[in-house]
């Protein structure tokens, strides 16, 4: 047998992600005396033990973890070469994994996700909220949507919306006169998960207008963060997305746009990867989802 035998590594790469060979065997539909006949010929052949074999389990080794790692997206990618090759057809299909701003989740995936699955039902999503920044390859994610992403050499994609940062109040609170030289010290509600600054630039129809916050609540979600200046507690940064009913309705007030704030939405893959169909079909969808590159919950969610 070859060092790199395709169908002893997908072997592999099954009995890591079932947990077992008889689960793998199971999966697959193959007798498990030949799984474990390639895993053990797959060993031999790259002279290292890829699984720890307990009484009841099989851990994959340190050996076994590095090659699953590196070998997981190609496997999958000539995977799914090989069903558009024996059906004939060119449609997204299977897993597709997406990692996305908590917020942006809250606010438009739930709906948006049950449409594309409508318009893909061969494809399997699943999207993770999360606010950190996710390895596609290391993770096995195929798509990342981020805020402001970093240049990074190894992910390519689109920007689909921009939002708006502004500096809102309660209702009823009175803005401070623009355009004087110092800052106004006024009580507010801050992101634990930004930088805090000393000083808030606004721009609103009054003029410019400089607020020193002082922090009076510091809460980890931006829904906390708004739901708190809606009760009283101060002002706040928030995102034009969140608080675009608030705003209309008249339960809050804008101070101005932070015009130094600029918030862009990217949906990237890893450059290193062909983007498969489903990908494509993920991104031209987000995109279009959004066809004036604007992020407000009401419009946002009226044209998806």
């Amino acid at each position: 047998m070859s060092q790199w035998d395709l169908r002893a590594l997908e072997t592999f790469s099954a009995v890591v992600q079932a947990g077992g060979v008889g689960k793998a065997a199971r999966a697959l539909g193959r007798p498990k005396a030949t799984l474990s006949r390639q895993i053990r010929e797959l060993e031999q052949s790259l002279g290292v033990r890829l699984f720890e074999r307990g009484a009841r389990d099989l851990r994959p080794t340190a050996e076994g973890r590095l090659l699953h790692e590196r070998t997981r997206a190609a496997l999958h990618d000539l995977g799914e070469a090989r069903q558009l090759l024996l059906d004939g057809s060119a449609r997204p299909r299977g897993p597709l994994r997406v990692s996305a701003p908590v917020l942006l989740s809250n606010l438009f995936l739930g709906r948006l996700a049950a449409d594309f699955t409508a318009r893909h039902p061969e494809v399997r999503l699943e999207i993770a909220a999360e606010d950190r920044p996710v390895d596609l390859v290391e993770e096995g994610y195929d798509v990342a949507i981020r805020v402001n992403p970093d240049p990074a050499a190894d992910l390519v994609g689109r920007l689909f919306a921009r939002d708006e940062l502004l500096v809102v109040a309660p209702a009823g609170w009175r803005r401070p006169p623009a355009d004087d030289a110092e800052p106004h010290r006024v009580p507010a509600v801050v992101n634990t998960a930004t930088a805090p600054a000393a000083v808030w630039r606004c721009v609103g129809p009054e003029g410019e207008l400089l607020v020193e916050a002082e922090p009076r609540l510091r809460l980890s979600s931006l829904l906390m963060v708004r739901d708190a200046v809606l009760a009283g507690a101060g002002v706040a940064q928030l995102p034009l997305s969140l608080v675009h009913g608030d705003l209309a309705s008249g339960r809050l007030q804008s101070w101005g746009q932070a015009p130094d704030r600029t918030v862009e939405l990217w949906a990237l893959h890893h450059s290193r990867r062909l983007a498969s169909l489903k990908i494509a079909a993920f991104i031209d969808f987000i995109c279009d989802a959004f066809p004036d590159r604007t992020l407000t919950a009401a419009e946002g969610l009226e044209k998806a």
